[in-house]
């Protein structure tokens, strides 16, 4: 159990002093951010604001069954600190204990005020100060201020999923549930389950329903790139067994590191070669390569999407063992016992579940105000993928399209330490990235992910050149983060009074 969410000093009580760094978010990256910081700038005065009761993020948020990493630990964990578990591929509940312990290893708990729910963020150049208003679960707001503001909220809404709507849904007599709001009560023992999507939660779903419904059908639009990899990684258990825990952790990410960026470089250059190989090692595993042929050939690049990782093949198991099958079509409607698909065909279900995907949502849902001027993130540009033209002392966390999301959360929490302790060690007040208007336009993500399509219009553009490009390579990232100037010439700093 948590302590109360802290609620607003009463009337007549001293305002409290601005914070140094205000942390929106107690998930993965902002735990990662504190830690960071502690590391990087200790002594800063910090809080972390977190919406829910509890740490732990996506990973505390989503409880559908058989909910797991689709990324490796030794790359989606923390660089400071090594993940022991035996199993590479992790399921929710260890991923959430070690995020949770640490934060309580590194002190970091006290930080955390649960319960607020950050709705608005004011920036004022006269006072270089964020003011924030978080909304408290009696409705009640509270308005803390900070010199920086530090965004690690992620890039999806907890409050609502990807939900299309279907002809007939009111005429199904069974259940119709969302993974990202599963029922924890519910029984889907002996019953016929159809699952609809194609992506990383429906291929985790799948397998982890067969362990008790009579039969789970996955219903998806078009294929997706799906490869099996073994829950154990191999080469992690040797260096264990021969190394001090930190050597061994940092040899087997760096590993790790090397064949995932060798993989993603070799798909997008030899598409299809990679893509044939995919779909070899899908008829390997389903015994069929017929089945792989249909229902697990993409018509699009490996990597125009993200591939699904299936832990030692259970998805291919659970086809190839008769208790789950894939079924690739279009839904007509709902009917009284299941669904109607386009070929003419009809799926009888007790249960549907919709992995139809995410809502994408920035900043945790808050309106930013920039000196009075309302934010609109579609005309910002990222610069380094870490900050938004025109707003001042604010990063925000944004990992990895193609790799584990952490990489690049503990770069950019290592890259605003180094911002500011530059910013302490010259007495600014105020870093901002101020927008190049002849650095051409081009898409955030190179992404064509749906989650991604529908929210084009709401993301921020990066830029045709550096610093406002948005690589999705950690190598270069590394380069340019870790190691490249702080004062860069783009990046301006100024005094308390005028936008630099």
């Amino acid at each position: 159990m948590h302590p109360p969410a802290s609620s607003s000093p009463p009337a007549g009580a001293a305002q409290e002093a601005p914070l140094e760094v205000l942390i929106v978010g107690a998930g993965l990256s902002g735990i990662g951010a504190a830690s960071a910081l502690q590391q990087g700038c200790p002594g800063k005065r910090y809080a972390i604001l977190e919406a829910r009761e509890a740490i732990g993020g996506t990973w505390d948020l989503f409880r559908y069954p058989g909910i797991r990493s689709d990324s490796d630990m030794y790359t989606l964990g923390y660089a400071f600190r090594p993940w022991l578990d035996a199993k590479a591929i992790a399921d929710g509940p260890a991923i959430l204990d070690y995020v949770r312990g640490t934060a309580r290893e590194h002190g970091i708990e006290p930080h955390i005020r649960y319960g607020h729910k950050v709705v608005g963020a004011s920036w004022c150049s006269k006072d270089a100060l964020w003011t924030v208003q978080a909304r408290l679960h009696d409705g009640t707001t509270r308005t803390l201020q900070a010199r920086f503001l530090y965004l690690c909220s992620g890039y999806y809404s907890y409050d609502e999923a990807y939900r299309p709507r279907f002809e007939g849904e009111q005429d199904f007599a069974g259940r119709i549930v969302q993974p990202q709001f599963w029922p924890q009560d519910l029984d889907y023992s002996g019953k016929q389950v159809v699952v609809v999507g194609s992506g990383a939660t429906a291929v985790t779903v799948v397998p982890a329903m067969t362990e008790r419904a009579l039969h789970v059908t996955m219903l998806q639009r078009t294929p997706t790139y799906v490869v099996a990899r073994p829950s154990r990684y191999r080469f992690a258990q040797r260096m264990q067994a021969l190394l001090p825990q930190g050597l061994a952790y940092a040899l087997t990410r760096w590993r790790v590191l090397g064949e995932s960026m060798f993989l993603y470089w070799l798909a997008r250059s030899k598409p299809e070669l990679v893509k044939r190989k995919i779909v070899e090692m899908a008829g390997h595993q389903l015994g069929s390569p017929e089945a792989a042929a249909e229902h697990f050939t993409p018509g699009y690049k490996p990597w125009d999407q993200r591939v699904c990782v299936v832990p030692d093949g259970d998805l291919f198991k659970a086809i190839r063992l008769g208790r789950a099958s894939v079924v690739t079509d279009r839904i007509a409607r709902f009917t009284r016992g299941g669904i109607l698909l386009q070929s003419g065909r009809e799926l009888a279900a007790d249960l549907v579940v919709m992995a139809t995907g995410l809502t994408l949502k920035l900043f945790g849902g808050a309106t930013l105000v920039v000196d009075g001027r309302v934010l609109d993130p579609s005309r910002a540009m990222s610069y380094k993928g870490m900050m938004l033209s025109g707003v001042p002392n604010c990063a925000l966390a944004f990992g990895y399209t193609n790799a584990s999301w952490t990489l690049k959360a503990d770069l950019t929490a290592a890259w605003v330490c180094r911002l500011l302790r530059h910013m302490d060690a010259r007495g600014q007040a105020i870093a901002v990235a101020q927008r190049d208007p002849e650095v051409p336009e081009v898409p955030f993500l190179d992404f064509n992910s749906g989650y991604v399509e529908r929210a084009r219009h709401l993301l921020p553009k990066q830029g045709a050149r550096k610093p406002w490009q948005v690589y999705q390579n950690y190598l270069r990232d590394l380069l340019t983060i870790r190691f490249g100037r702080i004062d860069d010439g783009v990046l301006r700093f100024g005094q308390p009074g005028a936008m630099p």
